[in-house]
């Protein structure tokens, strides 16, 4: 990459920054407007998650990835495209990014900064959901790597706002969000007892996504010599 680890570190933190603040504050402010009601609440934290990733991801790709989630670099390590320490690096600054993300929020909207959420989410639907959404997101990140580089922010701000409706766990999908959100008393919360297991079902549909798409999307050496 052209630009030097510094930037990218920073650039990483600053996306997920973004990204966290935009889950915990539209959820705070959907909260507070949808007058008790859950469903309206959902699709204004759906909408306000689903710009704001179109968004980082097309202003900040071209410094570090775009990666804002730790289940990608991680996928981006195995496969070769980020080597071991900056990866490591990547996934440290996504955190402390997310985490100050959730606490900016809170000071937006007058809450106090540090909490810890008290939202239960467990159960084999949810850690399934979110095995699920998180193979869909990497999929989708590496079938337009592959195939149509220039749509990712398209297709991953609306595949998130997809899967925040059909998945049980509503889409965390990113080991960094969930960890930020346990740190937040807020529509958008997780409590910190239900994070482990979210986050294990997030890596091993990461991992699930990197050996199937890899499969799927590398064309047999018969059918390349056809092509020729």
């Amino acid at each position: 990459m052209p630009f030097d680890l510094t930037r990218r570190l920073a650039a990483e933190a600053l996306g997920t920054l973004f990204l966290v603040m935009a889950v915990v504050g539209s959820g705070i402010m959907a909260a507070k407007l949808a007058g008790g009601n859950g469903a309206i609440a959902l699709l204004c934290n759906t909408l306000a998650t689903g710009a704001v990733l179109f968004v980082i991801i097309t202003i900040l790709a071209p410094v570090s990835g775009a990666h804002f989630n730790p289940a990608v670099s991680l996928v981006a390590m195995l496969r070769g495209e980020l080597d071991r320490g900056s990866g490591l690096a990547y996934m440290a600054a996504q955190i402390v990014g997310g985490c100050v993300g959730a606490v900016i929020a809170h000071l937006m909207f007058g809450l106090d900064p540090l909490q810890v959420s008290q939202t239960a989410r467990n159960g084999f639907g949810q850690w399934f959901g979110e095995f699920v959404a998180t193979f869909g997101l990497l999929g989708t990140i590496l079938g337009c790597v592959r195939f149509k580089p220039d749509a990712v922010a398209t297709a991953v701000g609306l595949y998130i706002t997809s899967a925040y409706w059909f998945t049980a766990s509503t889409s965390f999908a990113n080991p960094a969000v969930t960890i930020a959100r346990s740190l937040s008393d807020t529509f958008a919360g997780i409590a910190p007892r239900d994070v482990a297991p979210f986050i294990v079902a997030e890596l091993l549909g990461a991992l699930a996504a990197a050996g199937l798409f890899a499969w799927l999307f590398t064309q047999p050496a018969a059918a390349v010599k056809k092509t020729k």
